[in-house]
């Protein structure tokens, strides 16, 4: 693509074979259109239902529960075949449903472009459709306009355009149509002569060529970056991927060594080849699939409470492994909302209280005392007046909501003003204007003129510093006299603006003089303007992002701000919100980053906070560089130029209020408040998230263990033919029991250290070896249970289905103590009796589990179509009273369980 901004106009006109006098005739235009094909983006088809649904088994533990149905399925096993189906397909759906909203960011952005265009054709001006346009268009731009396509600007007055959207930059860039080059490797926020597609004109006309249309804008640049970049898997499914994968091998090679050692023994094959099956159920965590979609699931409620929707239910649990958010400044870090802070006015400083457009606040001076407006000093009074009368801009309330119509430096003055009392239709009905010089580019000013009653008229300027000051011969001093400045008085001044710039913030100069007469033109400012004063002014950091900032900082998690914005500015925000690990804020541009190697990259992304003036293609390549070093990267953003990244990092939060569509549809998460604080909610239950998927595993896998490990050692030790639990059985304590027991896990309430703990290893396994302990434990313990019940029965009664049933109902006695040892259950009935207010609801989904457990365990037992279904028999009360005792020795075990692997 060419860089058009380089390229002379009088080329660019010849290359497109256009006169900006009449431009395109309506026949050239249809031609092109036909060549070039229409205004608009197009993304990649997406995937046929069908196939997305398809696709949501491509998954290795889903393939072990296919391939386990088919075997009982040909076994005639048909109950047990519909089960394990049934859960494969539930997981299916939902993730189907999931992922069907989330492809349709390509979409949005072509919603995003399309309007209506003033353009010249056949000499006359006509509105056409912005879809029509073509390269070569000539297209009239005026205030409130959005910019249809890529133009290269030709005239303009006063042309500003907000490009937010595309570079982050909250304020408005003044265009500058007679710049005719620009080096080549000049920004996209500072090239101004040129003008692009989705950007909004907030002040001012301008006429330009369209250079560039559909896919070949800078917005159809970011569509590219988006179709080519990969939806990445997150920490939890790369876990589980790997895991699933290493179950597979195990279960495999131990069904064959059972089915080979139950051979040797003398059995027939069909009995070992139910022994393998068996064997390869009770190893399968059948209902694992489903209570990590459960609990997932209840973390995306839980986040939704607290302002954070989730669109993708792994989301949930990558933010609370988040090591790095790379957050936008504008709008997501600040209010997005210009602030006067400063006033230097009488050779003082005043510091302005208050933030964003809301006028409440109060005027400070340097001794930190406040300034009522009828002590004010007479040059304050003036520069704060000044601010309110030289501006276009409203200020708005509806709605119990204020807001600036016009440009959102303007806005900040007039705010400013109110704060002190000052009244924006008092002081125009004091001082009416008569006539105005609109701000020009070349002259980097604004001046208009208002009658003084009898008094003669007052002119007043607002502008740069340089170009003010240096009309300025007088200076107004504290008692209201006028007094002569030279050029070491003119430096001093220029010297307070540079100490008020290095801060980040902008600053105006304000400046009078009297006045006689009815017009004004630019000589009338060459000389004789009185220096009132300086208002700086920046778009603050929110105060609740700001505490947000600091608890990631504790909780482990560096936060990075990549910004459009410039890097003076964005380094001050960065020290305001302590965003560095240390005193000094490491800054890089756009530019520098152009110039690194990779190596240098990834150092300068990890060493760095502030990353400023950085176009899409490098918040993608600053994203991977992270993750090339092992960081699960969280990317927060608002505009169509942070889509790409929010797309390719490990989680994208996009921002509600102020984002845009196509941010939101290449989100996995969108702030509903656009509070950076939300994020730190939903990390918390990101982690809580986490916490509870790994106690539901704990409790889970142990039963499956002493399940695989009984069936293995009744065929390693010769007694494959009777085995002291069915597959139908051990299907039923894997859905079912395990359901009731482990969902109630996914209730658990959030313990009070959780942020204060570093994020977790992003490479550390799904399985911890202290994990593996706890597991191997119990598991040994839930095989002596199993083994040991039904041995004794079998032996005394003879009675097969019996000891089967005792077995198991000992079994599922064990697992309710273990439960309660695991959860926060204990914890919280031992803090009530101690006195202390703690709300037992919060754990009483425990209390419900158990019960509903027990209810099931009593019907598997004590009903007759169930004795016949499962093979299971009736129990007497001595009976049961023996199951809970041989059980009890699972309290001591929980404990030692929690020495080796704690929970809490």
């Amino acid at each position: 693509m060419l860089t058009w901004h380089q390229v002379e106009g009088r080329e660019i006109r010849q290359q497109l074979g256009v006169d900006p006098e009449t431009g395109l005739s309506t026949q050239e235009a249809q031609a092109r259109l036909e060549r070039y094909g229409a205004n608009e983006l197009k993304g990649k088809a997406g995937k046929h239902p069908v196939v997305l649904f398809l696709l949501q088994f491509n998954q290795p533990l889903l393939y072990i529960l296919l391939i386990a149905g088919l075997i009982k399925a040909l076994l005639g096993s048909w109950v047990n075949a519909g089960v394990i189906w049934g859960v494969t397909v539930i997981n299916a759906i939902i993730g189907f449903v999931q992922e069907s909203k989330a492809e349709s960011a390509i979409a949005a952005l072509a919603s995003s472009v399309t309007t209506d265009a003033m353009v010249r054709r056949d000499g006359q001006q006509v509105q056409v459709s912005s879809r029509d346009l073509v390269p070569g268009d000539i297209v009239l731009l005026a205030s409130g306009d959005k910019v249809p396509a890529d133009l290269r600007l030709l005239r303009g007055r006063t042309l500003q355009i907000n490009e937010s959207g595309l570079t982050g930059e909250s304020v408005a860039v003044e265009k500058q149509p007679n710049l005719d080059t620009l080096p080549a490797d000049t920004p996209l926020a500072e090239r101004h002569n040129m003008a692009y597609a989705g950007s909004f004109v907030t002040f001012g006309q301008g006429e330009g060529i369209v250079v560039a249309t559909g896919l070949n804008t800078e917005t159809g640049r970011i569509s590219k970056l988006m179709d080519e970049s990969t939806t990445l898997v997150t920490p939890l499914t790369r876990k589980f991927d790997r895991f699933s994968k290493t179950l597979l091998k195990a279960i495999l090679a131990v069904a064959a060594l059972t089915f080979g050692v139950g051979l040797a023994w003398g059995n027939s094959p069909l009995q070992m080849f139910e022994a393998a099956v068996a064997l390869a159920v009770s190893a399968i965590p059948e209902g694992l699939p489903a209570v990590v979609t459960i609990t997932l699931a209840i973390g995306v409620s839980r986040m939704a409470r607290r302002n954070a929707i989730v669109r993708k239910l792994p989301a949930v649990e990558t933010l609370g492994s988040a090591t790095v958010i790379c957050s936008d400044k504008t709008g997501t870090l600040t209010e997005n909302q210009m602030t006067v802070q400063t006033v230097y006015a009488g050779d003082r400083h005043y510091d302005l209280t208050g933030e964003g457009y809301t006028p409440h606040g109060e005027l400070r001076d340097g001794e930190d005392n406040p300034v009522p407006l009828d002590a004010m000093p007479a040059p304050l009074r003036q520069c704060l007046i000044v601010g309110m009368l030289c501006n276009d801009s409203e200020l708005e309330h509806q709605d119990h909501h204020w807001s600036v119509v016009g440009d959102p430096t303007e806005g900040a003055l007039l705010v400013a003003a109110r704060k002190v009392g000052f009244d924006r239709s008092e002081l125009n009905h004091s001082y009416p204007r008569i006539d105005s010089i609109p701000f020009e580019s070349e002259f980097q000013y604004m001046a208009t003129l208002h009658q003084q009653d009898t008094a003669g008229q007052w002119l007043l300027a607002k502008g740069s510093v340089e170009a003010v000051v240096s009309r300025c011969d007088r200076l107004l001093d504290s008692d209201g006299q006028a007094h002569p400045v030279d050029d070491p008085g003119r430096d001093r001044i220029l010297l307070q603006a540079d100490r008020m710039a290095s801060r980040g913030l902008r600053v105006l100069c304000f400046a009078a003089k009297a006045f006689h007469g009815h017009h004004i033109d630019h000589d009338d400012l060459k000389q004789g303007m009185v220096f009132l004063g300086l208002q700086g002014m920046i778009d603050p950091p929110r105060a609740e992002a700001i505490k947000a900032v600091e608890a990631c900082k504790t909780a482990g998690i560096e936060v990075k701000m990549i910004t459009g914005d410039h890097k003076v500015t964005a380094a001050a925000i960065a020290e305001r919100m302590s965003l560095s690990p240390t005193e000094e804020v490491i800054a890089y541009t756009g530019r520098d980053l152009a110039k690194f190697e990779q190596s240098d990259l990834t150092n300068a992304v990890q060493n760095g906070s502030v990353f400023a003036r950085v176009a899409p293609e490098q918040k993608l390549r600053l994203v991977e560089a992270l993750r090339s070093k092992g960081h699960i990267v969280a990317m927060t953003g608002d505009g169509v130029n942070d889509a790409p990244a929010l797309k390719q990092a490990d989680i994208g939060i996009a921002m509600g209020k102020a984002g845009t569509e196509v941010a939101k549809e290449a989100a996995d998460m969108i702030l509903t408040d656009d509070n950076f604080a939300s994020i730190e909610a939903a990390v918390e239950e990101g982690r809580n998230v986490f916490r509870n998927l790994m106690k539901a595993i704990a409790f889970i896998l142990p039963v499956n263990g002493g399940e695989s490990m009984t069936i293995l050692l009744s065929v390693l030790i010769g007694r494959g033919d009777v085995l002291p639990i069915l597959s139908l059985q051990v299907l039923w304590l894997n859905m079912v029991n395990s359901i009731a027991m482990t969902v109630p896990l996914a209730f658990e309430p959030k313990s009070h250290n959780l942020m204060n703990r570093p994020p977790r290893n992003p490479n550390e396994p799904l399985l911890s070896r202290d994990l593996l302990k706890r597991i191997a434990l119990i598991s040994v313990f839930n095989w002596i249970l199993i083994f040991g019940v039904f041995e004794w029965v079998r032996r005394t009664t003879g009675d097969i289905p019996l000891a089967r049933t005792m077995a198991i109902q000992a079994l599922v006695a064990g697992r309710i103590i273990y439960l309660l040892s695991i959860s926060q259950f204990w914890a919280s009935v031992a803090a009530r009796l101690r006195g202390l207010k703690v709300p037992l609801g919060n754990v009483s989904a425990i209390g419900y589990g158990i019960v509903v457990a027990i209810i099931f365990q009593i019907i598997f037992s004590q009903v007759g179509i169930m004795n016949f279904l499962f093979s299971t028999a009736p129990l007497s009360l001595s009976q049961w009273l023996i199951c809970i005792g041989v059980s009890l020795p699972m309290f001591l075990v929980a404990l030692l369980a929690n020495r080796l692997n704690p929970q809490n």
